[in-house]
């Protein structure tokens, strides 16, 4: 009896290194046996579904889409924690065990290969990744020669004659949660305001909100507790919250604690 050819799964996240983790393994093993596996947070920017869109066509793939139902907002709530630089329960209910289910549910760890949309800028995270499942095997193309930069990535993309997604045109460097992650620094939350201030004052609401919801423990108090997703460390000591709100006020003020914005 022949030996069933390996399925190749590559965890699509609608951003440019994986989909290019994507192209690199169907030129080496083909599409009839390739899933696109991308799993929705429901707060992605419109344009990526737009991309998403244009890879299945050129590929001619379908995704297989995975999702909770919740935004990361949501998932916060429920769980009564606000994510932050260091923890990130959003990623891990709305990515991590959506993908992780599929997985397990749908593949055959002997007869599967997965794919992740690392480059060898973190090649760090793959070695984490097979450590955290020891049962996979795990490949990122992207780590391996030709060694390509994210502007490499923008350029061949182009030459396809696909629009590389917008949020890398506007200064992002990830096409996740429409340009809002709790694990990006000072210097995306001022990208993110200054190019998408509406959607930046949308997330400074819901962080608010959070801070009253933890504070108020059912009492109708409205207290806030004093949580923020992103940290100060301006004047040394140690970290303080800092909310978006008095972020961007620092900001519209001219002191953006030493970023250009």
């Amino acid at each position: 009896m022949m030996k069933a050819e390996k399925k190749h799964v590559v965890s699509f996240s609608g951003g440019l290194c994986s989909f290019w983790t994507a192209m690199r393994v169907a030129e080496k093993y083909g599409t009839e046996n390739m899933v696109l596996l991308f799993a929705d947070t429901m707060i992605e920017d419109e344009d990526l579904y737009r991309f998403n869109a244009d890879v299945e066509r050129l590929l001619g793939v379908p995704l297989t889409v995975v999702r909770d139902g919740r935004t990361p907002w949501e998932v916060f709530r429920d769980k009564r924690f606000l994510g932050n630089s260091r923890v990130d329960p959003c990623s891990a209910v709305l990515k991590r065990a959506l993908l992780d289910r599929w997985k397990v549910a749908n593949c055959d760890p002997s007869e599967t290969v997965m794919y992740m949309g690392l480059d060898w800028t973190v090649e760090h995270r793959l070695v984490r990744l097979r450590k955290r499942m020891p049962k996979w095997q795990v490949e990122a193309p992207m780590c391996e020669a030709p060694y390509w930069t994210k502007s490499r990535m923008v350029d061949e993309c182009r030459m396809l004659g696909i629009d590389p997604p917008r949020l890398y045109g506007m200064g992002f460097h990830h096409n996740n949660c429409g340009g809002f992650c709790v694990k990006s620094g000072h210097a995306q939350f001022a990208l993110l305001l200054r190019t998408m201030p509406e959607r930046y004052a949308y997330h400074e609401r819901m962080e608010q909100g959070m801070r009253v919801m933890l504070g108020d423990y059912g009492l109708g108090w409205g207290r806030e507790k004093n949580v923020a997703i992103l940290n100060d460390r301006a004047g040394g000591g140690p970290r303080r919250p800092l909310t978006l709100k008095a972020f961007r006020e620092r900001i519209e003020e001219g002191d953006a604690n030493g970023l250009q914005v």
